[in-house]
């Protein structure tokens, strides 16, 4: 069984220096925990501190997310993570401007012909019904 002790001491300096960061601009548990997650991420890929990179090891870690597949949202909310860090943490706005954010793509609604929007809008025998639908699909409202 660790003591409280044990605990505090586990950690190192550079991690208690983001929590810090982090808790001063009142950064949520779930957004703390992620972003400790993603700079652990990277500290693994560099096997050694995060404090110690250079450009060329962030470009290596984006290429290599790239490579292995990172969905996009999960790349662009690590490139968050990491901006707060070398920004905040480390003071190194250097590296943070060379971390590129990955433009996500993005799908046309699929548009309903005037027939499709008159069987839909006629599916429906109430009155109240028939006119929810209607001020939906007028302002634009979708299930995507």
């Amino acid at each position: 069984m660790m003591t409280e002790s044990l605990c505090i001491a586990a950690i190192s300096p550079l991690r208690q220096r983001l929590l810090d960061d982090m808790a001063v601009r009142r950064f949520s548990q779930e957004t703390q925990r992620n972003y400790l997650r993603d700079v652990g991420r990277f500290a693994t890929f560099l096997g050694r501190s995060p404090h110690t990179a250079t450009v060329e090891d962030v470009r290596q870690f984006q290429i290599a997310q790239n490579a292995a597949g990172m969905p996009t949202p999960t790349m662009n909310a690590i490139v968050s993570a990491l901006r707060f860090f070398f920004t905040q943490t480390l003071d190194r706005p250097d590296l943070a401007r060379k971390l590129v954010r990955v433009a996500q793509p993005r799908n046309l609604p699929v548009v309903l012909s005037r027939d499709e929007v008159a069987r839909l809008l006629n599916a429906t025998t109430c009155l109240k019904h028939q006119a929810a639908l209607s001020i939906a699909y007028g302002a634009g409202l979708r299930v995507v």
